[in-house]
């Protein structure tokens, strides 16, 4: 089950991992994806803060963390593809977390 924060981020919890990325409704409206701005492995991020950016064609946004954590790992593939995020943005994650609090995810939307 993946959570929804107001900003359209996901986080889906995966074997003690929390993988973070961008709604498909953020993706699309967003349009052609053309610029990932990445977080490096081991930066810490508190709920709510800005981890990164993501620039379109029509707009750059920035991204906020769903929950808490340590940065495990970041998707490199995004570097050079960022048009990841609006082929398959469920799939194609952002960053992974470790660490994470777990209790954040009740104020999030679930589905």
């Amino acid at each position: 089950m993946r959570y929804y924060t107001k900003t359209e981020e996901w986080v889906l919890i995966k074997d003690g991992l929390a993988y973070v990325g961008l709604s498909e409704f953020a993706a699309n409206e967003l349009g052609d994806i053309v610029f990932v701005d990445l977080p490096r492995v081991g930066d810490r991020f508190k709920k709510e803060e800005s981890f990164g950016a993501v620039e379109s064609v029509k707009a750059a946004s920035d991204l906020y963390m769903p929950i808490s954590g340590e940065v495990y790992e970041v998707n490199e593939l995004l570097e050079d593809n960022p048009e990841l995020l609006n082929e398959d943005p469920l799939k194609n994650y952002i960053i992974v977390l470790t660490g994470f609090k777990e209790e954040e995810l009740k104020d999030l939307i679930k589905k």
